[in-house]
């Protein structure tokens, strides 16, 4: 006999354990930004990290994700760097600091974050170099992400 106080499935309205797509896009959305302020200020990066949660609206972002990903990104800059640079078609400094931030995220993820898949991660990457890159920024992301891809996460980009 079932308890009634414990049903199987949880309701409709109940808060769900997997954060909601639209809330990892915001996440992406303030990391990239705050990754951009981090390029051009001399602040660290928990005080750009406090300076978002305090400034911004968080209500509809996945924080934990924002935390992870600027923090990630911001204490492997130099491994991820590493990882972009035979992807680049120019030195690192003389990329784009919105489109650099963007690869670097985007690195990160490939790397750190297998939960999300591949195509995911390309496709946000994508999406915020439309939104806030170049005119061109967009192709120049979705170059160096899939070509990363493919030697990050092998297993997941063979064809099958």
């Amino acid at each position: 006999m079932t308890d009634p106080q414990s049903p199987v499935d949880p309701p409709n309205n109940a808060p769900s354990s997997r954060p909601k797509a639209s809330e990892r896009r915001r996440a992406r959305v303030l990391a990239m930004q705050a990754l951009y302020h981090r390029h051009y200020s001399s602040s660290a990066i928990n005080q750009i990290e406090a300076e978002f949660m305090t400034d911004q609206d968080m209500s509809q972002v996945d924080t934990a994700y924002f935390r992870d990903l600027l923090r990630g990104v911001a204490t492997k800059q130099g491994d991820l760097d590493e990882v972009l640079e035979p992807y680049l078609d120019r030195p690192i400094g003389e990329v784009d600091p919105v489109e650099l931030a963007i690869v670097r995220l985007g690195a990160y993820e490939l790397k750190e974050r297998i939960d999300v898949p591949y195509r995911v991660v390309i496709n946000e990457g994508i999406e915020l170099a439309k939104r806030f890159g170049g005119t061109e920024g967009h192709k120049f992301v979705n170059s160096i992400l899939d070509r990363l891809s493919r030697r990050l996460r092998l297993a997941e980009t063979r064809p099958r």
